[in-house]
């Protein structure tokens, strides 16, 4: 009887402390939350990031922290993001910061499976832009131009996946533009509107008071579709050109600890706060387009973008590292 006791005793236990931690793991968060963004402030992330962040912190009862770690082509935030191991440190990112690092790197700077997708958020504008006072109009004058000028035009280039992308492109359509590296963004645009450089592919968030300035142009969004905040501009596939069609997915990443439940719930109060109308409005000023997805969904979308990395690295002869 005594040994019926001690083991009904030590099972009930053992029942109550599994519920105990049942019942910590579907209370995520318990304590604050840091959002590690790869890109500085004013970025399409960074302003999502903000924007979302008090009303998350509400919703978890606990503060949530914005850390911008921009520079590295994204190294330097998806490794400070991967050596935290913290299922209170997640990442909120464009995809384009990570898709293209196989081609770009001779050696893996950390382990991609690291990297869960939770929830898609926005599609960032990525424009292809030159100074007002630049004759081209249009994608096929700009490629007009290239061919008829080899070597003579010049675009910024701040290496990640669109302008490694870009580098696919031109090769494919027979063109060559002379690469001009930028470490700062906000400079780039700068000197293209002076003149000093014809074109670049930026996000529309960091060049829109440019072109509201009447400094520069947009010939076309990269974008699968036209951006109901601006129209009239076409889309690269409408300007005859769908081998330039990228969409900028941003979304929250997870590391591969956190619980099932955790990442139920971030996906759910990320996707509801995105269909607020006012946030939506706000986001779609600065130069985004709000998509909410599931974690699926969102993969897919980037195994799609991965997968238009690889054959561009296969058309420019480079070999993924491992």
């Amino acid at each position: 009887m005594l040994r019926l006791a001690a083991a009904f005793l030590l099972s009930t236990l053992a029942f109550g402390a599994a519920s105990t931690c049942a019942d910590a793991q579907a209370q995520w968060p318990q304590r604050p939350v840091k959002f590690i963004v790869p890109l500085g402030p004013g970025a399409g992330v960074d302003i999502t990031a903000r924007l979302i962040s008090d009303k998350l912190a509400q919703k978890w009862g606990q503060s949530v922290v914005i850390e911008n770690r921009p520079g590295g082509d994204g190294v330097i935030a998806v490794t400070s993001f991967t050596g935290a191991n913290d299922d209170h440190v997640l990442l909120m990112s464009p995809t384009s910061s990570f898709t293209h690092h196989p081609w770009m790197h001779d050696k893996m700077p950390y382990d991609a499976r690291d990297l869960v997708p939770l929830v898609r958020m926005t599609n960032t504008l990525v424009a292809v832009v030159v100074p007002a006072s630049s004759p081209i109009n249009s994608l096929k004058e700009l490629i007009a131009e290239a061919k008829a000028n080899p070597g003579k035009l010049n675009w910024a280039t701040i290496t990640g996946f669109f302008d490694f992308i870009f580098e696919g492109f031109q090769k494919k359509s027979g063109v060559e533009i002379t690469k001009v590296p930028y470490r700062n963004t906000v400079q780039a645009a700068n000197d293209l509107a002076e003149g000093r450089i014809q074109m670049m592919m930026a996000a529309y968030a960091i060049v829109r008071p440019l072109v509201q300035a009447g400094k520069l142009k947009v010939l076309a969004f990269t974008a699968s579709q036209r951006a109901a905040a601006v129209p009239d501009v076409p889309t690269a596939a409408e300007a005859g050109f769908p081998d330039m069609t990228i969409d900028g997915l941003v979304g929250v990443f997870g590391p591969r600890g956190l619980d099932a439940k955790a990442r139920e719930r971030i996906a759910a109060d990320v996707m509801e706060l995105l269909r607020d109308p006012a946030t939506v409005e706000r986001l779609t000023a600065t130069g985004q387009v709000v998509n909410p997805g599931g974690a699926a969904e969102f993969a897919a979308a980037i195994d799609a973008q991965q997968k238009q990395a690889a054959e561009t690295g296969k058309l420019l002869g480079i070999k993924a590292a491992q």
